[in-house]
This record gives C-alpha cells, sequence and structure tokens, in this order.
C-alpha cells in the first residue's frame, strides 16, 4: 500500500511542481500526492494541483482567530485525508504542537538556507537570501528536516550546499537554490520516508 502524502501550500508551488514532475518519473518511492492543502485561496499552486488531477482542499489562515484554533483545524483535516506524510511546500504558516505532536516525525519542510544558519521566526521567502548576503557568506543553500512545534528546528533529513555569486541579488540567488538545491532534495527527502529509510534518534536522523 503506499503512503498518502499530503502537501501544504500557501503560494506559487514550484516545489510542489518538483513534487508532481518526481512522482511522474517514479522518483517519489512507496509515495503517492493525494491531496494539496492551501492557506490562501487565490494560491496559483491550486491550479497545479487541479491540473495534475490531485485534490484541492483549502484552508484559511485568516478565517481562525488564532493559530492554535487554525493548527486543531489542519490537524483534523490532515487526519481525515489520512496522512503519512505532510510536506510544506512554501507554506508560510508556523503550526503549533496540535498538528506536530499529532504527526511526529511525519511533517517535513524545506528551508532555503543551511540550518542552522538564517533559520527561526522571520525567516522566510527573500528575507533569508538578503540576511546570507548582508553577511556575506560564500555558500548558502537547502534544508530538508522534520517540522517540529519550534520553528525550523526539527531533525535535518538533507542539505545541499550552493555557492554564492559575488553579484548575486536576493532574487537571484533564490532562484539558484530552488533550482540546484530545493527542487532536488525535498523530492529526494519524501522518497527516503515514503520507502522507510529515515529513522530519528536523539534529534538526529539516519538514512539506512
Amino acid at each position: 500500500m503506499y503512503k498518502r502524502i499530503v502537501v501544504l501550500v500557501s503560494g506559487g508551488g514550484t516545489n510542489l511542481q518538483a513534487l508532481i514532475d518526481a512522482e511522474k518519473c517514479g522518483k517519489l518511492g512507496n509515495g503517492k500526492i493525494t491531496c494539496v492543502i492551501a492557506s490562501k485561496a487565490d494560491a496559483y499552486a491550486l491550479t497545479r494541483a487541479q491540473e495534475n488531477g490531485i485534490k484541492t482542499r483549502t484552508l484559511i489562515r485568516k478565517d481562525y482567530e488564532d493559530i492554535s484554533s487554525y493548527s486543531c483545524a489542519m490537524r483534523d483535516l490532515l487526519l481525515e485525508e489520512k496522512a503519512d506524510l505532510i510536506v510544506y511546500a512554501g507554506f508560510m504558516t508556523i503550526l503549533d504542537e496540535n498538528v506536530c505532536d499529532a504527526f511526529q516525525y511525519k511533517m517535513i519542510n524545506v528551508h532555503p538556507a543551511l540550518i542552522p544558519s538564517f533559520c527561526g521566526k522571520g525567516y522566510y521567502g527573500l528575507h533569508v537570501h538578503e540576511e546570507a548576503l548582508q553577511k556575506g557568506v560564500k555558500v548558502s543553500g537547502a534544508t530538508v528536516h522534520f517540522v517540529t512545534a519550534e520553528c525550523d528546528a526539527g531533525p535535518i533529513i538533507l542539505q545541499k550546499a550552493v555557492e554564492v555569486m559575488e553579484d548575486d541579488t536576493p532574487e537571484a540567488l533564490q532562484k539558484r537554490i530552488m533550482e540546484q538545491a530545493e527542487w532536488k532534495i525535498l523530492p529526494k527527502a519524501v522518497q527516503l520516508f515514503c520507502d522507510d529509510r529515515i529513522t530519528v534518534k536523539n534529534n538526529k536522523t539516519y538514512i539506512k
């Protein structure tokens, strides 16, 4: 029986597209994307899912008064969808322990930096790359990690470094990290999970 992958999105869905393309090539192992849930009704990621015959649902963040009630609603939705793996693919809401405890080591996120650099609350989108360039780092990259209630603090699954160019803008660095790192290691991490090749001990992952 395949593992049911539910992808959480908020925007354009480029990482979702990388997962859809990987699935078409048989590169998600024993996994199948069964549902895409968006936090915004106008997220283009929903269109990508629909064009590929994937079920879509919306759970609008601003319909809920606080993160706790939103997290509880998301947990119930994920249970309803029988999610085996939840993938954050440009999902811009930090969910609390109501979700994270219910799906411990079953939620993964891709972050556009080499954690523990440039991560945590406030580090999202172009902010990450602006900060990296300001610090003058020579390499940046992407990290896939398990999601916990603490932002960007879960066990690291995969990382990939990307060279920073002297004339980089935040937009240019963002694009290179997506193309060279995020779109490669996110599907790979999903494949490893779906093929039961990841174990976690003492907040560290081990890949079989």
